[in-house]
């Protein structure tokens, strides 16, 4: 028998049995009996938008996982291609599938040279690399006029794919433009953080060859990012996606939204706190400054795990492989420091601020080399996947188009005063 709730209304008696189905309650059976009356919840932190089959998040235990894979099981013995597979088909691939998706990957991953030449070229030569990233995508669709059909499955899956494979493409474009490096074309012969790692690095080798250690840690922060629920930018990414836009113009909004520093710049404000430290023996002063409010952690707590979150524990593991070959970045032991005493100190614990993704994956990054402008590139890049899941899944359940409602606070009616009279 379902679980349910009573509600009743206290003005006039009259109430309404409401079954709680996958751990919600229907707001369209709320409104049979409170017809105009609105949740408020600023920052929908208790509204679920939507239902999906994609990824399952256990914010008071510490659980995430894709498709009901654990992330700890994919992050171990997956690839990022492989989870791209899984999270937009519902399955892992068998040998042909996974063979014949890498290979459509691999060589749709070239860009039109206008977008390149006359498109990418014309930005300011101290352009930010998200900002050229945001543009671009946006700029796609109106290279590829056929994504406007949205409900052609094989249209919709060529630009499911054009947009994964471009998206390292692009990424690794936008860095070589803003510290003037020539264009570097994608290699079909290398796998796709390898490639990624060349289209970056390359300067005049024939053939760059990626360290082993440092492309297989990318393509596991790829897994760990690829998708997280309803965070900022996937809602944006299903907003945008509802009004049936193409999915070009979705995906700009979604990283759009993960432009900002709350979302996928938080990785880049967490090496500028650990630079502002500066040293280890300064973690107890800092320490102090945040319990008086005069500053604030990055990379601490999350609006969904209120417990450590899986893959920070994934990506600590990670930072040691990297760190044996890029050499030990200096940041790491101010942060072991403050991860330490937080975790052991009742201010944190009794708020449950635990280190996030966000906490070592800036650190890995700096170590391989990449510019703090280029992390939340790093982000957009996997997380592509995950918004095209969503995408897809709205428009197979045909969504209706987002419009949320509003307590209004202004002022009520009132007559038009003339200029003169004002």
């Amino acid at each position: 028998m379902p679980e349910t709730i009573t509600i009743t209304d206290n003005r006039n008696g009259d109430s309404i049995e409401v079954p709680i189905i996958h751990g919600g309650v229907s707001a369209t059976e709320w409104s049979k009996l409170l017809p105009g009356i609105w949740f408020f919840d600023p920052g929908f932190m208790a509204t679920a938008a939507c239902e999906s089959a994609i990824t399952f998040l256990d914010g008071e235990a510490g659980i995430l996982r894709y498709r009901g894979y654990p992330i700890e099981q994919l992050a171990e013995h997956s690839t990022f291609l492989e989870v791209a597979y899984l999270l937009l088909h519902g399955e892992l691939p068998d040998q042909e599938q996974f063979d014949s998706w890498k290979r459509e990957i691999t060589y749709h991953t070239f860009i039109h040279e206008n977008v390149r030449k006359r498109f990418l070229d014309g930005f300011h030569y101290d352009a930010h690399p998200m900002g050229m990233l945001v543009s671009a995508v946006a700029a796609l669709s109106t290279f590829y006029l056929d994504a406007k059909g949205i409900f052609d499955l094989e249209s919709r899956q060529k630009q499911i794919i054009r947009l994964i494979a471009k998206m390292p493409t692009l990424a690794a474009a936008a860095h070589r433009f803003s510290v003037g490096m020539p264009f570097v074309y994608p290699d079909n012969s290398l796998d796709f953080t390898s490639n990624f790692l060349s289209m970056m690095w390359k300067v005049a080798e024939p053939r760059f060859e990626a360290d082993p250690v440092l492309a297989h840690a990318l393509d596991v922060l790829f897994i760990l990012h690829a998708d997280h629920e309803q965070n900022c930018s996937t809602t944006a990414m299903r907003v945008v996606g509802s009004s049936h836009a193409d999915p070009y113009s979705a995906t700009a909004a979604a990283a759009a939204a993960l432009y900002g520093p709350r979302h996928g710049g938080a990785n880049e404000q967490v090496i500028r706190m650990l630079m502002d430290i500066g040293h280890v023996d300064n973690v107890p002063a800092f320490i102090e400054e945040i319990k008086s409010g005069s500053d604030r952690m990055w990379g601490f707590g999350h609006r969904v795990y209120k417990s450590y979150d899986p893959r920070a524990k994934i990506i600590k593991r990670t930072a040691d492989e990297v760190f044996e070959v890029t050499g030990r970045n200096p940041l790491l032991d101010i942060a072991l420091k403050l991860e330490e005493i937080a975790l052991n100190d009742e201010y944190f614990l009794s708020r449950r601020l635990y280190p996030n993704v966000d906490f070592y994956s800036g650190i890995i990054y700096q170590a391989m080399g990449f510019p703090l402008e280029m992390f939340p590139v790093l982000f957009a890049i996997p997380r592509t996947v995950g918004w095209l899941s969503h995408w897809q899944e709205l428009l197979d359940q045909d969504s209706k188009i987002a419009r949320p409602r509003q307590l209004y606070i202004g002022p009520e009616s009132r007559d038009y005063v003339p200029m003169v009279g004002r």
